[in-house]
């Protein structure tokens, strides 16, 4: 039986409760639901990039993209993109965004499946996202 590993890039915080950033098993990585927090700073509580969609969105995709490299993966072994939005009327502008930072990353046709749905956040985040990857 494959074990589970468990993952937490060194720029994340330890979870609030019992789950890790991202787990693997065998060829298969689920990456936990991220938000916008920058980078740990040890003895700080997370704060977030800024008060902006925009400045959210950028920082919680790289935060997917750093358990996605923890785990020895990419966004092209992505296979599924959950984003979770708390305002629908968000939903256009984290479209252009997310498309451009695609871009940015050299990848010309989408990652992966997507799906957005719309959720309550803690005070102040507006954005969460999760993915699952399929390791070669």
């Amino acid at each position: 039986m494959t074990e589970k590993i468990a993952l937490t890039p060194a720029t994340h915080t330890t979870p609030p409760a019992k789950f890790s950033h991202g787990v693997k098993k065998g060829n298969i990585l689920q990456v936990a639901g991220q938000v916008g927090f920058l980078p740990a700073v040890e003895g700080q509580a997370p704060t977030p990039a800024g008060p902006t969609l925009r400045e959210q969105t950028l920082q919680t995709l790289a935060n997917v993209q750093a358990v996605l490299e923890e785990g020895g993966a990419s966004w092209d072994d992505a296979m599924m993109i959950r984003v979770y939005l708390t305002d629908v009327d968000h939903f256009a502008e984290m479209n252009e965004i997310y498309n451009a930072y695609f871009e940015e990353q050299g990848l010309k046709e989408a990652p992966s499946a997507r799906t957005t749905v719309y959720v309550g956040l803690p005070k102040g985040l507006l954005i969460e996202i999760d993915a699952l990857a399929v390791l070669s």
